[in-house]
């Protein structure tokens, strides 16, 4: 099986990813690929046409078309500051080690593959109270842009209108046509999301990301795509940016 790491960067020169995976590939605009072979080995980095980057969607869709074409099986899409894969063991967060990264991706391919999905990843977040002991496996469950990984004929690409809510749209999306994604509860990514300048930073605000998930609620309609709204300590009603997802079939 032939397996390709990937992730998008923009104007974050170090990649973080390439210490813990020094096999992944950088895409990166043609004007920065200076500043990136300076401070990662060069033959990681990966220049980008003109004017792909700038959206976040294009960049990935760019890298999907990019590596099947090259005769990847699998391409996994990380983020560019991916820490560590991990599973808790006992309470305590167990790491896959750089050795094992490849195989453990091989693995849950095949596992996709035998349920008939087409897109996998693993739990979103790192935090021990979030961890479904009961229930390994999810099949209708989103999937985080910090990890999404693709099987080969999958055919489905991510929505360029939706740069800010792309890994909602691709979790929907796969669901819609293939009725499963697969999600491995037991691992967790851990990234630094949205704490840094650079990638999305760059043109994310309060502004866009209200624009953004009034988009994804006109695409895929309410009753799948909820908004969150709650209190704050003022008593002011806040919008969580981040959707909550109801996939109306059978599933986990």
């Amino acid at each position: 099986m032939k397996i390709s790491v990937c992730c998008p960067s923009y104007k974050r020169p170090k990649v973080e990813t390439l210490d813990y995976l020094p096999f992944c590939k950088v895409y990166v605009d043609p004007s920065e690929y200076e500043a990136y072979i300076a401070k990662n080995p060069a033959e990681n980095i990966v220049k980008c046409d003109e004017g792909i980057q700038g959206n976040l969607c294009r960049v990935r869709n760019y890298i999907l078309d990019k590596e099947f074409e090259a005769g990847a099986d699998v391409v996994l899409i990380v983020d560019d500051d991916l820490h560590h894969i991990g599973r808790f063991v006992a309470g305590e967060d167990i790491r896959v080690e750089t050795e094992d990264f490849l195989p453990f991706i091989e693995k849950y391919s095949i596992m996709a593959m035998d349920l008939g999905a087409y897109f996998w990843g693993v739990n979103i977040n790192a935090d021990y109270k979030c961890y479904r002991e009961y229930t390994p496996f999810s099949t209708v469950a989103y999937i985080g842009g910090p990890f999404q990984c693709f099987i080969k004929d999958g055919g489905l690409r991510y929505d360029e209108r939706l740069p800010l809510k792309e890994d909602y749209d691709m979790s929907i999306q796969q669901c819609r046509k293939y009725r499963k994604v697969l999600r491995v509860n037991a691992y967790h990514y851990f990234c630094k999301q949205s704490k840094q300048k650079g990638g999305c930073a760059t043109y994310r605000n309060s502004e866009k990301e209200v624009e953004q998930l009034k988009a994804l609620r006109r695409k895929w309609g309410g009753a799948i795509v909820k908004s969150d709204v709650f209190s704050n300590k003022r008593k002011r009603k806040v919008i969580d940016y981040n959707p909550i997802i109801h996939i109306p079939i059978k599933g986990v």
